[in-house]
């Protein structure tokens, strides 16, 4: 029977159709097995194996490609900590919405790639991190550390199990084994960067370069009149569509509530105020302070000896300074272990309750001025106390702060009044979430409207940036609801729900005719002045002088002798033109052309001074070169990983972000 099962299971044709029902399997087969991305995955990094560098990529030789994947989950891990760096770094001016942009996800990703890409250089360039440096590096991490200044493994399981996200131990070292690995060759290289003396001072003469340049202002070109076509308008406006776009823009309904327009609350009476007072006496008085001095004789628990030792000390000590005639400043400063106050005779100065430690306390505060008290046992030793002075403890009247209590009885009774009218408003507001009318005519406050309005024209409340992001924010231009209640100031809140909402488009050109007219005419008036810059250029070329031209052709002429590179004068257009003209030859200025706000002004340098070294101390040097050196360093590491992208194999799928 066997044999028979056998026999009918063998042979081409089952072989055949056993090849058949493969075909559909692989229809299904999640494609990182094919050497695809993954459903669940945003990008991927493969390199050859490193004994046949030459493998082909495509299914089945992709099975021997050593790659790494970063998943969906781990990119919004990585894109949430950059929005929370970019929320702490922007404050007021973050924008949630703004920063989902396609780009900032990219960039974030290509960061993830980059370190795939060195994770896996070193992994083919067979580094391994040992144990002990991920131990001593996770050692040396500051939040993992104790307040005796050690290592603190409960402190480190804790911070680990309360991060974001949690991880064990274990997950932990692993990260950190491969964020090791992955700075080893990067940081390598940024460390061998190296740029020698001569390209040091090279650069160092071309940053304290200054140049001699003359500017001629031409003459304002006449404004151009000419008629513009239909024909000329179309090409110019599809020429030229990212110019004319509609912004986004949003229309407003809100309610507002501003204490300081609420009606005043009426004042409270007598006995509203005394039972204030009697519940706040204590405000009232003034703390209580005593002028002391102490001796101190430091003992260890751990030791019953000297624990024992020490306390016959401060006895003896005791008794001494309770004496006649003692001098406890002298005591103190013969016998007292504490460094602080020693050298000033055991002087504490004036101290007030919760200064120092309950025992001590608790002694100092039940003393009569004069007194000597001790030993007195602390987790610090013996001390031996005197008590030079004490004030304070009085308390004024009820008639002493009668107007401070009412002034404060008002301003508590009217910021209660803002906060019920701003509670029952979110109330009402919660029983229909997608008006404002019925809550506001309730509590009889007025509706009103603002926009439309972009993020640059916004004005009133909605100038206010919290109230600005919640207006553009996808919550309240999707579903039309009513915001919860932001804070313009102190007791004053508003509530706005967006009535109208325009997303950034092209603007037709039936409303962008007259800016499309404007930009022919103002290029028209650029090209002129062009033309005439260019006029000007090919008489120096020919030879005639800047001077003589500026008499002929009624030029406005400004010198300006040892212009600096590094400062943007007389403005960073000329500025840039001028240090990147050729440097003149002996008695031939370098003449040049540049558009500052539409008009052409004509350029020449007439001389070239370098920076000099002389003037520059050596500690600046040195300190330059460093930069330089950094630089380099980063330059050649940035040019490594870029070297790496190109050997391996990177795919992304920007659906999956």
């Amino acid at each position: 029977m066997l044999q028979k099962l056998r026999d009918k299971t063998s042979g081409w044709i089952v072989t055949v159709i056993l090849g058949l029902l493969m075909i559909p399997f692989l229809f299904v087969i999640d494609s990182s097995y094919l050497g695809g991305v993954g459903a669940q995955n945003v990008a991927k990094v493969a390199a050859p194996p490193t004994w046949w560098r030459s493998a082909p990529s495509w299914w089945p030789m992709s099975f021997l490609w050593q790659h790494h994947e970063i998943s969906s989950q781990d990119f919004r891990v990585r894109f949430e900590q950059a929005r929370q760096q970019a929320r702490q770094e922007q404050g007021e001016d973050f924008d949630p919405r703004h920063f989902e942009s396609t780009e900032n996800k990219l960039a974030v990703l290509e960061q993830m790639i980059d370190e795939q890409v060195v994770r896996l250089a070193g992994e083919q360039s067979g580094i391994v991190i040992g144990d002990n440096a991920v131990r001593e590096y996770i050692a040396a991490i500051p939040a993992f550390i104790g307040a005796d200044g050690k290592f603190n493994d409960n402190q480190y399981r804790i911070a680990l199990a309360s991060g974001n996200p949690p991880r064990t131990p274990t997950q932990f070292e692993a990260l950190v084994r491969e964020s090791i690995q992955q700075a080893v060759i990067p940081s390598a290289l940024q460390s061998s960067g190296f740029v020698t003396q001569a390209e040091t001072e090279r650069l160092l003469k071309m940053l304290g370069e200054t140049r001699d340049i003359e500017l001629a202002a031409l003459p304002d070109v006449p404004a151009d009149t000419a008629p513009v076509t239909d024909a000329q308008i179309k090409q110019w406006y599809d020429g030229h569509l990212k110019q004319f776009r509609q912004p986004e823009t949003v229309s407003l309904e809100y309610v507002e509530i501003n204490g300081a327009s609420l009606p005043p609350a009426t004042a409270a009476d007598e006995a509203t105020l005394r039972k204030r007072y009697d519940e706040e006496k204590a405000r009232f008085a003034t703390p209580e302070q005593r002028l002391a001095s102490h001796i101190l004789i430091a003992a260890d628990g751990s030791d019953p000896a000297k624990l024992k030792a020490a306390e016959e000390k401060a006895l003896r000590l005791t008794a001494d300074a309770k004496k006649p005639g003692a001098d406890f400043a002298a005591l103190a400063k013969a016998n007292s272990e504490d460094p602080g106050s020693k050298e000033h005779g055991g002087d504490l100065g004036w101290v007030e309750r919760g200064a120092m430690v309950k025992p001590f306390e608790d002694a100092l505060f039940n003393m009569q001025a004069g007194e000597v008290t001790g030993p007195v046992k602390t987790d610090f030793g013996y001390h031996v106390l005197l008590l030079r002075e004490k004030k304070g403890g009085e308390s004024r009247s009820f008639e002493q702060v009668h107007d401070q209590l009412v002034a404060e009885q008002l301003k508590a009774d009217n910021e209660r009044a803002f906060t019920e009218l701003s509670g029952r408003l979110v109330d009402l507001v919660y029983k229909n979430p997608t008006s404002l009318e019925g809550a506001a005519k309730e509590l009889n406050l007025p509706v009103q409207t603002l926009g439309p309005f972009t993020r640059a024209t916004a004005s009133g409340v909605a100038a206010n940036p919290a109230v600005l992001r919640a207006a553009f924010s996808d919550i309240l231009t999707q579903d039309g609801t009513v915001s919860d209640p932001i804070e313009i100031a102190p007791n004053h809140n508003v509530m706005i729900r967006v009535t109208e909402h325009s997303p950034e488009q092209a603007l037709p050109l039936d409303k962008a005719r007259e800016q499309v007219i404007a930009a022919i005419h103002a290029d028209r008036s650029r090209q002129a002045s062009e033309k005439a810059a260019d006029a000007l250029l090919a008489k120096l070329k020919a030879g005639q002088s800047l001077q003589e031209l500026a008499v002929s052709e009624k030029l406005q002429l400004n010198p300006m002798p040892g212009l600096p590179r590094t400062q943007p004068v007389p403005t960073p257009e000329i500025n840039r033109a001028v240090f990147s003209a050729v440097a003149p030859t002996e008695g031939k200025p370098s003449y040049g052309k540049v558009a500052v706000q539409g008009r052409y002004v004509v350029y020449a340098v007439t001389k070239v001074s370098p920076g000099n070294l002389a003037e520059i101390q050596p500690e600046q040097k040195k300190a330059f070169s460093e930069q330089l050196n950094q630089i380099d360093g980063l330059a050649a590491a940035k040019a490594y990983i870029e070297a790496m992208r190109k050997r391996y194999r990177v795919q992304t799928e920007e659906a999956n972000l």
